[in-house]
């Protein structure tokens, strides 16, 4: 798979990338993204003001997308620094175990480089053991903890 390469997302890769989002959300047993992704992502990366978000694709040598990433600088009060959080790291299943894993943690590792940044955080389902390996073997290191959300307008 040395031909297949992780790059920036260019605007008309957004339509794959919500169709790999879907895919993700579907692996992850959530709720799929809601109509019209593409299109906010085009504003989140591409608009008049682009957000901090970034996101990154899997290219296969014949031009396919098989996977994304998506990457955001965050804070952590209790450093006091900034980090790259990285949102999303999927790899459709048949494109899985081709090498395309350790080309998006390149990628993202110079993408905080690029930003100042000295390090990665992110999360994956306690049960997504496949992952966790892959994480692993990196040298990465855990920490146990839950995942909230709370919607900003009260439930009426």
């Amino acid at each position: 798979m040395s031909t297949a390469r992780v790059r920036h997302a260019l605007p008309g890769d957004l339509d794959r990338v919500a169709e790999l989002a879907a895919e993700h959300a579907a692996y992850e047993k959530a709720t799929p993204p809601a109509p019209g992704l593409a299109d906010r992502l085009a504003r989140l990366l591409f608009g008049p003001e682009p957000s901090r978000l970034r996101c990154l694709v899997a290219e296969l040598p014949d031009g396919r997308l098989a996977g994304y990433a998506t990457c955001a600088p965050e804070l952590s009060t209790w450093d006091g620094a900034e980090y790259l959080h990285m949102d999303c790291l999927y790899l459709s299943a048949t494109e899985r175990g081709l090498g395309l894993g350790p080309l998006f943690m390149e990628a993202l590792r110079a993408e905080a480089r690029a930003l100042g940044l000295t390090e990665i955080q992110w999360q994956t389902p306690a049960w997504n053991e496949g992952a966790i390996r892959f994480y692993d073997r990196l040298g990465a290191t855990s920490k146990p903890k839950l995942r909230y959300s709370l919607p900003a307008e009260p439930p009426r």
